[in-house]
């Protein structure tokens, strides 16, 4: 009965924690890539961040354009879901500079494998509604421009057909299997390797 209460603990820790992490995330990339403010998407993701961004970046100002804020509560929303769930899970108290580092790792798998969602979302809904202009379809258009844009340059499309998305998918898959590499070296548990997302292949 306890590790029943204990992997449900777990769960609802991980699954809100994720949950926040994916908009802090998203928050970072919207500023990054001087998305669409008023998009109604955008004005969500705010809605749900501000509450702790907003304190933060009066202790955490940006650097050369970057928002540093973002980056510093999505480490620490990474730390807090490893050591809470390593307290639920009877493991005890982690220790915390291992944890954040795990948190880092952790942070950049998950932004990987949301740049790598998004462009299999981005790539079906242009064969199957390329004049699409629902406002997430727009706001994934504006968020993945900065990683299109730089392959581009270097790989121009064939004709209509836009080849740079596979040589981006091989790049991303790559560097989540150096992640993963790096994750094992710093002895990240399974436990805390299982509360992160990951590139789906």
């Amino acid at each position: 009965m306890v590790n029943t209460f204990s992997n449900i603990g777990v769960f609802i820790l991980a699954t809100l924690g994720i949950l926040f992490l994916f908009a802090v995330l998203l928050r970072f990339m919207l500023q990054l890539a001087r998305a669409d403010f008023y998009n109604p998407l955008s004005q969500g993701i705010v809605k749900v961040t501000n509450p702790l961004l907003r304190p933060l970046r009066k202790v955490v100002p940006g650097l050369f354009g970057i928002d540093m804020a973002s980056l510093v509560l999505a480490l620490l929303v990474g730390w807090i879901m490893i050591m809470g769930s390593g307290l639920l899970a009877g493991v005890g108290v982690l220790n915390p500079l291992s944890a954040l580092l795990w948190s880092l790792l952790g942070c950049l798998m998950t932004l990987i494998a949301i740049l790598f969602v998004g462009m299999l979302i981005s790539i079906v809904v242009s064969w199957v509604a390329p004049q699409s202009s629902h406002p997430a379809l727009m706001l994934l258009r504006q968020l993945l421009e900065p990683l299109y844009g730089p392959v581009r340059k270097i790989i121009p499309p064939l004709g209509v057909i836009d080849i740079s998305p596979i040589f981006i998918f091989i790049l991303l898959t790559v560097a989540d299997k150096l992640l993963l590499g790096i994750a094992e070296s710093a002895q990240m548990p399974q436990m805390v390797y299982n509360l992160f997302w990951h590139v789906p292949f």
